[in-house]
């Protein structure tokens, strides 16, 4: 599947993710790599050009990591963000010095020179800064493009190179125009079409499917998410029956969210599906017995349905491809090269090291949550299963503090059905972008009926997010919260306490591990 891309080199930045989805939002493919594989995949890939991601770090700092200075001399198009601008600017011979004053949050960026990269922008325009250092001077052949009151450098740029770099983050929504600056790069400076279309993923995903199958069998993790499901009818829309489908319900799921499986993708449902369903609910507790370290979670419940799966091929004959709905978020934050391992997901950080299959196929691998929902919908997937809430791989087991048992999950289930019902009766599951009940390991003392109790506290959480990079707590109206809380306590034996989790992402993470 050859498209014209663009590199997102990755420094380290919080944002790395954002940017290349930011980038897709033009139609352009973007790929994120690390730092120490960017030459490599210039040559693999063959990009129209590269984009240097934000980093923690200070380019004076010999531990801090450096692009390779071949990178400059490749002939290709770099936009440098935040520490990438500095890194650009220290490489090629300007001076960044400690900032006398940092710059943090909505800043306002004014012109100074007229550039390619600034077309359409207004001569003041809000932006997003996080920088402690800053550029003092530019390198020989670079113009200063744009200043703060702060930042004597906030953009700057080499025409004739076609190296540019900004100080602030144009990839998010608080910079009002950073849009425009990405969309100037990437078409005038990088001279990309826009061919990135999910019709053509598609039909390019369907024919490699077919030609890596060819006459052999696979089978697919469906855990009835979002992702797997479109994963699985991608797959039987390009091998028909040499698929197999196999739903493990591990006694991790929501309240009843097995037979609603079953309903979808079993003999009944509306696809011609090999189904098979494994109740292997006892299996994956007696593994997460005393279990509470998060990673650790992660990691059981991930072999585990590997060993399932390997059990089950072997049931129904060979097997060469394993299919799993991993997505692109799944796979940075499962690591990249030497950015931080934000969680492991089950489907990547948490297999195991061997697995009884020729090969694994990731047909979704490299999408972004929305533009799989974009798949599923252009493969005639009703709404109900392409805007279904995202649910995680390793299930209840992360959405429970500390160890993980049957009473416990009872819990969880019936808080978080409740909370979903009153969502939807006042019309907010179409607002939220995820949102659930989970157990914290605290218990309290609390009073019921003239009774002193000794229970569990649950924690509700709705988020706001089009990309699941990013997202920022729901402001529910107290009566809702209120009616939630009533419920809860009243209907769910075990619970005296309700809270609510008003952490954005960053610095949380949507799920609790």
């Amino acid at each position: 599947m050859k498209h014209e891309s663009i590199l997102v080199v990755d420094f380290g930045g919080q944002y790395n993710q954002l940017i290349a989805r930011r980038v897709r939002d033009l139609h352009v493919f973007a790929e994120v790599v690390p730092y120490t594989e960017a030459l490599q995949a210039i040559q693999e890939k063959e990009p129209r050009g590269l984009i240097f991601t934000g980093g923690p770090n200070s380019v004076s700092d010999s531990a801090s990591p450096h692009a390779d200075s071949a990178l400059f001399e490749t002939g290709l198009p770099v936009l440098g963000i935040c520490y990438g601008a500095q890194l650009m600017a220290y490489q090629l011979g300007g001076t960044v010095e400690t900032a006398p004053v940092s710059e943090y949050g909505r800043t306002v960026v004014r012109r100074k020179a007229d550039s390619v990269l600034l077309n359409g922008i207004t001569d003041e325009t809000v932006t997003w800064m996080s920088h402690t250092d800053y550029i003092s001077r530019v390198p020989e052949g670079f113009a200063v493009l744009a200043e703060t009151d702060h930042c004597p450098v906030a953009a700057m740029g080499n025409d004739a190179k076609r190296f540019y770099a900004v100080q602030f983050h144009p990839e998010v929504t608080h910079s009002e125009q950073g849009q425009v600056i990405l969309s100037n790069f990437v078409f005038e400076v990088c001279g990309c079409a826009g061919d990135w279309k999910m019709d053509s993923f598609i039909e390019d995903t369907i024919a490699a499917i077919r030609a890596k199958v060819g006459s052999g069998k696979a089978l697919c993790a469906l855990s009835g998410g979002v992702d797997s499901s479109v994963a699985s009818v991608l797959m039987s829309k390009a091998i028909g029956k040499q698929l197999t489908c196999v739903f493990v319900d591990q006694g991790l799921l929501r309240k009843d969210e097995g037979d609603q499986v079953e309903a979808v993708f079993g003999p009944d449902g509306p696809y011609d599906l090999n189904f098979i369903r494994i109740n292997a609910q006892q299996q994956f507790y007696g593994k997460l017995k005393g279990v509470t370290e998060p990673e650790e979670k992660r990691t059981i419940i991930g072999e585990e349905f590997i060993r399932v799966f390997e059990a089950e091929a072997k049931k129904i004959g060979a097997v060469d491809f394993l299919v799993q709905g991993t997505i692109y978020p799944d796979v940075i934050e499962s690591g990249l090269g030497d950015s931080a391992v934000i969680k492991s997901h089950h489907n990547v950080g948490g297999l195991p090291d061997h697995v009884d299959f020729k090969e694994i196929i990731e047909p979704l691998r490299m999408l972004f949550k929305d533009e799989v929902r974009e798949v599923g919908r252009k493969l005639g997937m009703p709404d109900y299963l392409v805007d279904r809430q995202p649910f995680p791989g390793p299930g209840l087991g992360i959405r429970i503090i500390g160890e993980v048992t049957e009473d416990k999950i009872r819990i969880v289930q019936e808080a978080d059905a409740i909370f979903r019902e009153e969502a939807a009766n006042a019309g907010l599951d179409k607002v939220f972008g995820q949102y659930f009940a989970a157990l914290t390991n605290m218990r309290s003392v609390g009073v019921m009926g003239d009774f002193r109790t000794y229970d569990y506290a649950v924690v509700l959480r709705a988020v706001l997010t089009s990309d699941f990079m990013t997202a920022e707590a729901a402001a529910i109206p107290w009566e809702i919260l209120g009616k939630v809380t009533s419920r809860i306590i009243n209907e769910v034996r075990g619970v005296n306490r309700v809270l609510y989790d008003c952490t954005s992402k960053p610095p949380g993470t949507i799920e609790f591990e």
